[in-house]
């Protein structure tokens, strides 16, 4: 059974840094994409950055972002494509929330997403 496991989050100030890791275990296999969603109360979870496998994208890596976040936050991932992290600098209060990592590959004889149990991420005023 794949699974995914997050490490980092916490409480800062705003302007002040944070980074996210994301390890995918060895079940999960045929990753499309990889990427962090974030989720506040009452809200649905949305997706904060994304980068696509280095095999399907011809070793492009694309990589897409939340506007509110452009310029501030950088999703990378390891060559192996099994890890990947989320930089996020100069963070707000709006950046508030639980963040989820996320991967898209193959499940259940199909495709599906995989999801992290979620880390709080909070910053002050």
């Amino acid at each position: 059974q794949g699974r995914l496991v997050e490490s980092g989050g916490g409480l800062v100030q705003t302007g002040q840094s944070l980074n996210l890791s994301c390890t995918a275990s060895d079940g999960i296999k045929g990753i499309e994409t990889m990427g962090w969603y974030r989720q506040i109360p009452g809200h649905q979870r949305e997706p904060v950055a994304l980068i696509s496998s280095l095999v399907r994208t011809h070793g492009q890596g694309i990589t897409t972002y939340a506007d509110s976040v452009k310029g501030r936050f950088t999703i990378s991932r390891d060559n192996a494509e099994n890890t990947w992290n989320l930089d996020m600098n100069n963070l707000k209060p709006e950046d508030t929330g639980v963040y989820f990592c996320n991967a898209y590959a193959i499940l259940a004889g199909g495709w599906g997403d995989y999801w992290g149990q979620g880390t709080q991420v909070t910053v002050s005023s």
